[in-house]
């Protein structure tokens, strides 16, 4: 299929879903996951500060590392990718559906999930922290006024409201990501290396009820062999190409 016939059907498209990795913040600065592991935090492993068994053994190491990606996310801006999503979802409406592996909560402040459709955030916000207790979200103070570990209004440690390693994703938002993918007309797969399950098994529900799938992304990917269209491009170029 070609990006022009593509461009067509999501056009034409009633439901579309969408699901987004890293790649697509990359435009705005936010480094990888692993990539982030710099100065200081070079001597750790992603996998040693990113657990509950790292939190319970060490929890003002773990806020620490958390309160810098904080600093960061706050202080980036959500790029032309983001913003082409959120116009996307304005015109579909209740028929569009984004799911991110992203925690930087750029979707949100781009307008997603607040423009008809729906944003379901895979892998939580490091925007928020939940009570350890309660197990309620509450927004973070602006980085200049965190301490950390911060406590909740009921005067509780909280955590980072974020999925670590060895932890399931919400079961609500990836059973709503399941089925928007299995009545998707068209989907996207943007910026995401398609290794972390179940995540990336979200396309094969729309390929196997006959949908389009398109993948944007600079390398080639887990997912590519696989997809109706592999454009090799970043989120903001492979969008334009396929939004116009």
């Amino acid at each position: 299929m070609t990006p022009a016939e593509v461009r067509a059907a999501l056009a034409a498209a009633r439901r579309v879903a969408v699901l987004t990795g890293a790649g697509v913040s990359a435009e705005s600065g936010i480094p990888t996951f692993r990539d982030a592991q710099t100065g200081h935090w070079a001597r750790f492993r992603p996998e040693d500060l990113a657990s509950p068994e790292a939190y319970w053994r060490d929890p003002e190491l773990v806020w620490d590392w958390y309160a810098g990606r904080y600093r960061d996310v706050t202080a980036a801006q959500p790029n032309a990718a983001h913003l082409l999503l959120a116009r996307l979802e304005r015109e579909k409406g209740a028929g569009f559906f984004l799911a991110t592996q992203n925690v930087d909560g750029l979707h949100g402040r781009a307008g997603s999930g607040t423009l008809g459709g729906t944003l379901a955030e895979l892998h939580g916000n490091l925007t928020h922290a939940r009570d350890e207790v309660t197990g309620e979200v509450y927004p973070l103070p602006p980085p200049d006024l965190l301490t950390v570990p911060p406590t909740s209004p009921a005067g509780n440690r909280m955590r980072p409201n974020v999925v670590w390693f060895g932890e399931n994703l919400p079961a609500d938002a990836l059973a709503a990501a399941q089925d928007a993918f299995a009545a998707a007309d068209v989907a996207l797969v943007i910026g995401t290396s398609g290794a972390v399950y179940p995540a990336a098994g979200l396309a094969a529900w729309t390929l196997r009820r006959g949908g389009i799938v398109a993948e944007i992304n600079p390398q080639v990917t887990d997912l590519t062999l696989h997809m109706t269209l592999s454009l090799r491009a970043t989120a903001a170029e492979g969008l334009r190409a396929l939004l116009g």
